[in-house]
């Protein structure tokens, strides 16, 4: 080792040094997004940790599946939702034609929040970063046409997840479509709604309940649905070192698996149907090293702490999605190199499944064209690239291995920082993880501020202002088109039995039993999101910013 050090040091005085003098525009010291050092090379002796097994096998650092992407592609699940639920149809009927391989449903904030449209709380938000469904009726036009049994569906949805898988089976029943065969996924993670995003309903400690009926729901009726995608891309969004987000992401799986122990549900059923969710950003490396450490991390966590043998139940499976943070209304056409860029990173990083951003988003709702592009990038890497080949491309590069130890290394510090203050749950009453991604953004800020981090079309290489391209416009008719149907769904349905359902609800909910077969029985009659919502809010009470 000594002899290899020595070579090293001669190799930077003989040749790194000198270049590095001819180049006095390049920066005096190199450092990830996260701020972690980049060294001018590296060698053996710097991927001490390099794992010894292969894909498949455990702690899954190079993947969870022994042929990776060379025996089965990821699921290509491009993001859509907007204005109505009929609008959205025709924009799922147009991706699925293009080749996407799966739905990912964006709802409107009123929705995610348990407002129906015609509620004063959704003025103004009705349609507008999603599509809203308040009833069965909405569902039933979101879903039309599609098959529900042949198409894995993922539903980015928190608060109000119950209610919307509901929802969504009561529509497979409908179908004639058996619950058992229903593939997909559900957020679900209510505790990184108080950590960075906001949309929650009921205080944390009824959400957890809730989330866990739901997971309990799933394993005995649903067993091919993922009833949690625990995430780190919001946190991401809201400026978290990937340091951070693998930390702040597995703290909050390990407080869910707890509460589904509560519950009495098996650590290693519970966390075999658990999925992950993702930021993929611009370092290509660090990403996929944080790929790679999270699953290692995970494994050992559910293996150690929870003393689940089940190497499957170990691995953690994980949904990517591009920085929409990272996208800039200066030059948008940009976008699109950014993105592939990170897509490729998720991908070398071993996603299950991956959605692109349009480069247009930093600008308004992306048009057919932007969404078709953010597409074939998947399909570039998938078909032409060459990174589907082998199972881990990136394996045993001394510079990622590298990465992969350190941020494995500092996401246990972190844990261990939220086990000494009593947990996840704990730790966001206290105010923790929400601290320091604040500081972490602070400091990306004052980078980007000073020049030290260069954005290309920002404050590098920046060009005059030109005109906007072609956007997506909401039609105002659209959002009083959807209020008028859901007031008629009212009017319309058996108002007897929708309110006996409703009453069966709160019984439950004061009660010890599951939530989820009465929210069903509520929807299948018609009753609204709202008014489930509020059901629930009348027994658990609404959480407050702060309190």
């Amino acid at each position: 080792m000594a002899a290899v050090d020595e070579r090293l040091q001669r190799w930077l005085r003989e040749r790194y040094e000198p270049a590095v003098a001819r180049q006095p525009e390049r920066l005096a010291q190199f450092v990830t997004e996260s701020g972690l050092t980049v060294e001018p090379v590296y060698g053996p002796g710097d991927a001490a940790g390099a794992p010894a097994e292969y894909p498949g096998e455990y702690p899954f650092t190079r993947g969870v599946h022994p042929t990776m992407h060379r025996g089965r592609l990821w699921t290509m699940r491009q993001y859509a939702g907007y204005s109505t639920p009929e609008e959205t149809n025709e924009r799922f009927r147009y991706l699925l034609a293009q080749g996407q391989t799966g739905l990912s449903v964006a709802f409107d904030l009123p929705t995610q929040t348990g407002y129906d449209s015609d509620h004063e709380a959704a003025e103004g938000e009705v349609g507008k970063v999603g599509t809203p469904v308040c009833s069965l009726a909405d569902m039933e036009a979101l879903l039309r046409g599609i098959p529900l049994d042949r198409v894995s569906t993922s539903m980015t949805i928190n608060a109000t997840a119950p209610v919307l898988l509901a929802l969504y089976a009561a529509v497979a029943r409908k179908q004639g479509a058996p619950l058992e065969r229903l593939s997909g996924t559900v957020q679900n993670d209510v505790l990184k709604e108080y950590i960075a995003r906001g949309t929650y309903v009921y205080p944390p400690g009824p959400s957890l309940r809730l989330a866990t009926d739901l997971a309990a729901f799933c394993a005995e009726w649903m067993p091919r649905w993922n009833p949690i995608s625990i995430s780190g891309y919001h946190m991401r969004e809201a400026g978290a070192t990937a340091v951070q987000e693998v930390a702040f992401t597995l703290a909050n799986a390990v407080a869910y698996v707890e509460a589904a122990a509560v519950a009495r549900m098996d650590a290693g059923q519970f966390a075999e149907r658990a999925s992950f969710f993702f930021a993929a950003h611009n370092h290509l490396f660090e990403e996929a090293a944080k790929f790679r450490a999270a699953r290692r991390l995970w494994a050992s966590i559910v293996r150690e702490r929870f003393g689940v043998t089940d190497d499957r139940a170990c691995a953690l499976r994980f949904h990517a999605q591009t920085a929409g943070v990272t996208l800039t209304a200066q030059q948008p056409e940009v976008n699109s190199v950014r993105t592939a860029v990170q897509a490729l990173a998720a991908v070398l990083g071993g996603a299950q499944s991956l959605h692109v951003n349009a480069q247009d988003e930093a600008l308004g709702l992306p048009t057919e064209e932007s969404a078709a592009l953010a597409l074939r990038a998947q399909q570039v890497l998938a078909h032409e690239s060459g990174v589907a080949d082998t199972t881990d491309p990136l394996g045993g590069s001394y510079f990622v291995e590298h990465l992969t130890d350190e941020i494995e290394a500092g996401a246990r510090a972190y844990i261990e920082r939220i086990d000494a203050l009593g947990g996840a749950v704990a730790a966001i009453e206290e105010g923790f993880p929400q601290g320091e991604i604040a500081e972490a953004a602070y400091r990306h800020f004052r980078a980007v501020e000073s020049g030290e981090r260069s954005i290309v079309g920002v404050n590098l290489y920046a060009e005059d202002e030109a005109p906007p391209p072609p956007l997506t416009r909401l039609d105002p008719a659209r959002t009083e088109g959807q209020i008028a149907h859901v007031r008629q769904v009212r009017r319309e349905r058996d108002e007897a039995q929708a309110q006996a359902a409703l009453s069966r609800l709160v019984e439950a909910a004061r009660g010890g039993e599951n939530t989820m077969p009465p929210i069903l029985e509520c929807v299948e009659a018609y009753a609204t999101l709202g008014e489930v919502s509020d059901a629930l809010r009348s027994v658990f009470g609404a959480h407050e910013a702060g309190g």
